[in-house]
Formats: C-alpha cells, sequence, structure tokens
C-alpha cells in the first residue's frame, strides 16, 4: 500500500506539470496585453507595464516565466492578484465555501443517485423503472443553468421555502438548493448508472450461488450485489467530486455565491492572470488527491482489488 501511495504521488508530479503549463500558456502567452483595462479606460504608463513586467516575469522565454512560478507553487505561493493580495488568502475563504458545496451536492447525488437507481434496477420494466429513466433523461437534456433558474423562481421566489440567493453570510440551508442543482447531472448519471450495475450483477453466479444457499433478499441486496455494483458508481463520484469544484462556476453565478468558481470567473472577466492560474493549479492538486483517495478506496469495498 505504501509503495503504491508513493508511486501515484510521483505520477502526479508530470500531470501537475502538464496541466498547469497549460493553463499558464493560455493566460500569459495568448494574443493581447495583459496590462490592459488595469488602469481604466487609459493605457497604462510604461513604468507601471515595465514593474508589471518585472512583476510577473514577462519579459523571461515561457519556460522560464512558468518554471520561476512553479518553483514559488512548490513553496506554497500561489503568487498575487492584481490588488496586491496573496492568491492562497483569497482562495482560502473561498474553498470553504466551494468545498461546502462540492460535499454537498456529491452527497445529494449520491443518496438521491444510487437510492432511485438500486430501486430502479430491482425493478426493472417497472413504473419506478420508467419514471427513473425518464425523469433522469429530462435532467440530463437540461441545462444545468436551466435547472437553476427555474428552481430557483419556483421554490425561493414563489414559494419561498428556501433562499433565492446565498450571498457572503451562508449556511447550511441556503447552500441545500444550489448543492442540489449543482448535483442534479450527476445524480442522473449515477442513477442510470447504478441501474444497469445492478440489473447485471443480479443475474450473475455468484447471486444465484447466494440465493441457492438460502440467503435473505436483503443481504443479497446489500451485501453481495450493492456493493460490487458500487465500485464504477464511486470512480466515478471520486472524478466528479473535482469536476464538481471546477465547475461550480455556473452554479455560484446564478444564487451569488462567492466561490472559487466566482474567483475564477471574475479573474478571466478582470484579466487577473495570476488569480485564474493559482485557482486552476489548486483545484488541479485537490482533483488529484481526491482520485487517490477514490482508488484507494477500491481494496475497502473489493478486497480481490490489490495496490501492491
Amino acid at each position: 500500500m505504501g509503495k503504491y501511495i508513493v508511486r501515484r504521488l510521483l505520477q502526479m508530479i508530470p500531470v501537475i506539470i502538464g496541466a498547469t503549463f497549460l493553463i499558464y500558456a493560455m493566460v500569459f502567452a495568448m494574443p493581447g496585453d495583459p496590462t490592459a483595462g488595469k488602469c481604466g479606460e487609459r493605457p497604462c504608463p510604461p513604468a507601471y507595464i515595465a514593474e508589471f513586467n518585472e512583476k510577473y516575469n514577462l519579459n523571461d522565454p515561457l519556460p522560464v516565466q512558468y518554471g520561476k512560478y512553479m518553483a514559488k507553487v512548490a513553496q506554497g505561493d500561489l503568487g498575487e492578484n492584481q490588488y496586491g493580495i496573496p492568491v492562497s488568502e483569497d482562495l482560502k475563504d473561498r474553498f470553504t465555501v466551494t468545498a461546502q458545496l462540492g460535499l454537498m451536492a456529491l452527497v445529494i447525488e449520491g443518496v438521491i443517485g444510487i437510492l432511485a437507481g438500486v430501486l430502479a434496477g430491482l425493478r426493472k420494466g417497472g413504473f419506478l423503472d420508467n419514471l427513473v429513466l425518464v425523469s433522469t433523461l429530462f435532467v440530463i437534456s437540461v441545462p444545468i443553468f436551466v435547472t437553476g433558474f427555474t428552481l430557483q423562481y419556483i421554490l425561493g421566489l414563489n414559494l419561498g421555502v428556501v433562499p433565492a440567493l446565498v450571498g457572503a453570510e451562508y449556511t447550511f440551508y441556503s447552500l441545500l438548493l444550489p448543492g442540489f442543482v449543482l448535483g442534479s447531472l450527476s445524480m442522473a448519471y449515477i442513477a442510470r448508472l447504478m441501474r444497469s450495475n445492478i440489473g447485471e450483477n443480479f443475474k450473475s453466479d455468484y447471486v444465484r450461488t447466494a440465493k441457492a444457499k438460502g440467503l435473505k433478499q436483503g443481504r443479497i441486496i446489500g451485501v453481495h450485489t450493492l456493493r460490487n455494483s458500487m465500485i464504477p458508481v464511486i470512480t466515478f463520484m471520486g472524478y466528479d467530486f473535482g469536476a464538481l469544484l471546477g465547475g461550480a462556476i455556473v452554479t455560484e453565478g446564478i444564487f451569488n455565491i462567492h466561490g472559487v468558481g466566482g474567483y475564477i470567473f471574475e479573474g478571466i472577466h478582470n484579466r487577473d492572470g495570476m488569480a485564474v492560474v493559482g485557482a486552476v493549479t489548486a483545484l488541479v492538486i485537490i482533483y488529484l488527491i481526491v482520485n487517490l483517495i477514490v482508488d484507494l478506496l477500491y481494496g475497502v469495498l473489493d478486497p480481490r482489488i490489490s495496490h501492491d
């Protein structure tokens, strides 16, 4: 297990370098003036441009710029945004709300998606199965921003059962609706994935053996069928957590949540390259760590899977 973790950590290094180099190059090597808009409607004075280029090493070749940036990242320094505030400080508070939103979406999509998939898989061809298939197809077909605005209008503005906007002073209750919206698409995929896995595993030899041994239906489903069916779902949810963190831009925008998604959006809008690169770098590292944890969970779910 220890060797496996070390090997995976070493494998993360080229992935981090490749992913961060791409985003760094997209931000700092694209055509255009990186100081545009930073001095109002007028062009920035030469002294400011020279200081800006010197601060962000823009006079160096791109690989050298990137190398200097990564040297700072290795020491925990994600640079400073255009207001001189360390990106890591900016992200500290914003990651808290985005992580809570992502975890809430993950729990909602996991609980509802798995439950719907199990019920549909055990009653294939029945009313419940058709209901799950049609409703999940509807959710998958509707863009996330349409789902968000519709639920915000109905549940938040018309019925008033949940807050329509979150703002800076958020609570667990105020994040429920955004969490549901953020996890709705994945919830539909999980339900369909779980339905297929349950259906296939329920016809497997080991399930027939369990039935022949006279085991109770609940034990056959809960211990034998569900356990093996969970592996692809756990994999999906692990990969999805990183996507939820990065893809929260739309949801955070709809519900006015001051999280990482909004921070990246503001950074792109204000051409604040260091803020964008720093936030994306942090997301890449978190995404890889989450996937390592997911891979380690395989051995817990299925002892036949060895990491040695």
